[in-house]
């Protein structure tokens, strides 16, 4: 029997048992902020693949069979590496050059993964083919905004639909933000920042640009701002050359400010230095990510620099209606699973007959964002990009 004094109400046990239900009512899940890519209907497109290294065999590859997808060629300069790959990743034909891939008519998109300076060669030999339908392009899309351009009107005329390949897009993390963003839970956005502590691998090819960080790390942070908020009206950059990378270039670590007409300021930090632990220091490696709005915050961390540990990317975020951190978590990782979101996206296009988010056009403002960035960090002046 239960005394009536055990019965007596207690309003403020009451109010804290609700505010728990509510929290676990509004937790989100990771499906609720999109941060998977959308898939075509049609996994089975035939794709044929140029080049062999990396990028190519250790994500795209791997990336496209987790999701299903149907490459059916693949070249390289050497047949052995290509068939390597091929057999690798199940794949029917090896080739030794891609003119003579091109030449089987059962590839209807074209996957290409080869360094800047010679995409515009290889586009230039894809668009001459009828069965060609679509290109997945690597980013940069070339070595400089011209023959970016000279890209994007080959295909335009020939007529096949281009998407270039910025996989940082598809990153779980920086979705995840996207869509909080656009939901408007984090209000207008005010500051956001992107900080990289990492050392990347840098490829034998780039000895021969001039150039590191800006176009091959930076443009995935500099693309991510204009994923998230669109183009800013104006940009400073400031580099400094790498103490370690040998070979001659300009920009090694990188600073970038990016002013938004709506007072909203981006700032970027690219240290590809990361401090002296390669030789000998204790390392501090990462990437860490912050947006802050007038009704909400989100951060993040990118794994990719555990890369091949499989580190997933975060997020956590609050608003002022929560009053509390959400953290969302998930089991998919940058490189490789995010790699099958670019072929997802051109697929999808080539389905519907739209044109896919990024295509050559929109990849055309993120190459003209680097080169003013370029031109602001020789100049040593902030350069508005409403008048270039």
């Amino acid at each position: 029997m239960i005394a009536p004094q055990s019965l007596r109400f207690d309003r403020g046990a009451i109010h804290e048992i609700k505010k728990t239900l509510l929290k676990k009512k509004t937790m989100p899940t990771p499906d609720d902020l999109n941060y998977l890519p959308t898939m075509p209907t049609r996994r089975d497109v035939p794709i044929g693949c140029i080049g062999s290294g990396f990028i190519m065999a250790d994500c795209h590859l791997v990336a496209y069979r987790q999701a299903g997808f149907h490459p059916v060629a693949i070249s390289s300069r050497r047949l052995d590496r290509a068939q390597q790959v091929a057999d690798q990743h199940q794949i029917e034909s090896a080739y030794d050059c891609y003119q003579r891939m091109l030449e089987d008519t059962r590839i209807e998109v074209v996957d290409i993964a080869v360094p800047p300076d010679v995409q515009l060669d290889i586009v230039r030999d894809v668009v001459r083919h009828p069965h060609i339908r679509g290109i997945l392009a690597q980013k940069p899309l070339a070595g400089n905004y011209a023959d970016s351009q000279r890209i994007v009107q080959l295909c335009a005329d020939a007529g096949i639909t281009l998407c270039v390949n910025q996989n940082m897009r598809y990153d779980q993390s920086v979705r995840a933000c996207k869509s909080v963003i656009d939901r408007g839970m984090m209000g207008e956005p005010v500051l956001a920042t992107i900080e990289m502590r990492a050392i990347p691998h840098w490829m034998p090819w780039q000895s021969r640009q001039g150039w590191m960080t800006c176009r091959i790390m930076s443009i995935h942070h500099l693309d991510t701002m204009r994923y998230w908020f669109g183009e800013p009206e104006r940009v400073f950059a400031s580099f400094r050359t790498d103490p370690r990378t040998e070979f001659p270039h300009q920009d090694g670590i990188g600073l970038y400010i990016l002013e938004y007409a709506s007072g909203l300021r981006c700032m970027i930090c690219d240290d590809v230095w990361a401090g002296p632990s390669r030789e000998g220091a204790a390392e501090d490696i990462g990437i860490r990510w912050r947006v802050e709005g007038t009704e909400g915050m989100a951060r993040g961390t990118i794994g990719w620099p555990r890369y091949p540990e499989r580190a997933p990317s975060t997020i956590d975020y609050t608003t002022t209606k929560s009053n509390q951190w959400h953290r969302p978590r998930w089991n998919e990782v940058w490189f490789p699973d995010a790699f099958a979101g670019p072929m997802a996206e051109l697929l999808v296009a080539l389905e519907s007959g739209c044109e896919p988010a990024m295509n050559g056009v929109d990849n055309l403002r993120t190459m003209a964002l680097v080169d003013v960035c370029y031109q602001s960090a020789a100049e040593h002046r902030a350069i508005s990009l409403l008048t270039t």
